[in-house]
């Protein structure tokens, strides 16, 4: 059986099929120096840009939506070595209602991941970015999904414990997918 090993920069390697970790805890962190977009339109400035809960705590509302889905895709691993994971969150772009009811666009979100030991808090391997990109439905498309249940919420939960699933098992980590033009003006 193939095992978990660290290379010689001290990074944690990974069987194929096969996760490195088993994961004891899983912190994030959203910094309150990420800018939160209230703003209708298009492409917002801002860092955090969230709709579908009440106005109120953006940061702890993402918080929450990221933490649960981290912790689901998390929760099946079961390999060798004991892990914390902390993810510092670094941008959450889901769409405004402008963009949900007309044209779509992109569920841009990006963050660190880092693995510590439990004991020592060491890190375990060199932090990383992540980008989690995610098509986003307009139109009558987001309103058929969200008549089956599949709103921005779940539908970002699903992929963000899918990503980090991933990004722990995978040799080559998650690949975020080339969704086109509005991807790229998302990241200006």
């Amino acid at each position: 059986m193939a095992r978990a090993a660290t290379d010689d920069t001290g990074g944690l390697t990974i069987a194929p099929g096969q996760s490195p970790v088993q994961i004891n805890s899983v912190t994030v962190v959203v910094p309150r120096s990420l800018k939160v977009s209230e703003r209708n339109s298009y492409l917002p400035r801002g860092d955090i840009v969230w709709r579908e809960d009440p106005i109120g705590d953006r940061h702890a509302q993402v918080q929450k939506i990221v933490q649960d889905a981290m912790v689901r895709g998390v929760s099946p691993l079961s390999g060798p070595v004991n892990a914390d994971l902390e993810i510092v969150l670094k941008r959450f772009h889901a769409l405004t209602e402008k963009a949900r009811y007309t044209t779509g666009g992109i569920h841009a979100i990006t963050f660190d991941i880092t693995l510590k030991d439990p004991a020592t808090g060491a890190q375990l391997m060199p932090p990383r970015e992540v980008r989690a990109d995610l098509e986003a439905f307009g139109g009558q498309q987001a309103i058929n999904a969200e008549a089956r249940g599949q709103t921005q919420k779940v539908r970002i939960t699903d992929h963000l414990a899918w990503v980090i699933q991933q990004e722990l098992t995978d040799p080559e980590g998650y690949k975020n997918a080339s969704l086109g033009i509005i991807q790229v003006m998302n990241r200006l």
